[in-house]
């Protein structure tokens, strides 16, 4: 089995490239300026745009969307891809909203349909000439303890393939650090983690953060023990208010072989790791 390759687009966005699969997270595409809103009087400008445009990436087969209900996740032009993909994962809620607000998305999404999963459960991938891909969502919780009736469902995804030497792939999704999370780190053997940080806050809610600090990371990832650690959703928006360089100092910091774990990625660059 070869070696995964993922380009990291911007915000969350990567193109992960194994085996033949094309698979696409959170499509953000949009270009920089634009203020969004995210509900409850919080809204964020978007200050970066997108390392790869929308219209060179060639067949997406699948889309894995951590959640639908925020722009840093799913913009508009990232949308507007949904349909050209073969399948979509996401949460339970966001494929009721994606198939109400297409009117049958599903049925215009290849020949796939949109997949909602809840934490834990899982779906295959599947096609001819290619391994079968195992996903699982993992928890997330994308804010302080009682927020997520206000900012909704969101997963992570462990994905499983025949030959991974190092253990699973895992997208951890816009979450802070909580018991959900780290019961990854106790369910499976890890290799890779597409790891979503920035320290999200807004005025609006002080000191409150809606995903993990630099320092969360580090603590996830002595969890974890993986082999390759790749930090997204750090940069390119205005609510996120710690960049590269707290990621930096925090892994630094860290034990030797969660520091040695960090792998920088050039946007726009596909980059191999090893699985």
């Amino acid at each position: 089995m070869s070696d995964v390759r993922i380009t990291h687009i911007g915000g969350p966005t990567t193109l992960i490239e194994v085996a033949g699969w094309r698979i696409l997270t959170d499509p953000t595409f949009d270009d920089p300026g634009r203020t969004y809103r995210f509900g409850w009087g919080t809204a964020s400008r978007k200050l970066a745009g997108p390392a790869v445009p929308a219209d060179t990436l060639g067949h997406i087969d699948v889309i894995l969307l951590t959640h639908d209900q925020h722009a840093d996740n799913l913009d508009e032009a990232g949308r507007a891809l949904l349909p050209s993909a073969d399948r979509i994962v996401t949460t339970v809620s966001g494929s009721r909203r994606l198939g109400a607000a297409a009117s049958g998305l599903g049925s215009a999404v290849g020949s796939g349909a949109v997949v909602g999963l809840a934490p834990w459960g899982g779906t295959e991938l599947t096609t001819p000439g290619r391994p079968t891909i195992e996903v699982t969502a993992t928890p997330c919780r994308h804010g302080p303890p009682l927020s997520r009736p206000v900012v909704g469902q969101v997963t992570g995804f462990v994905l499983r393939w025949p030959g991974q030497r190092y253990g699973a792939l895992w997208i951890t999704g816009d979450t802070v650090l909580y018991p959900g999370v780290r019961q990854v780190a106790q369910r499976f053997s890890v290799g890779t983690m597409v790891l979503h940080l920035g320290a999200v806050r807004f005025g609006l809610t002080g000191p409150l953060r809606y995903t993990m600090t630099a320092a969360d990371g580090v603590e996830l990832c002595t969890l974890v023990k993986a082999q390759t650690v790749v930090p997204v959703h750090y940069e390119g928006w205005g609510h996120f208010t710690e960049g590269r360089a707290a990621v930096e100092a925090a892994f630094t910091a860290a034990p030797d072989p969660v520091r040695r774990s960090l792998h920088w990625l050039t946007p726009g660059t596909a980059t191999p790791l090893p699985v």
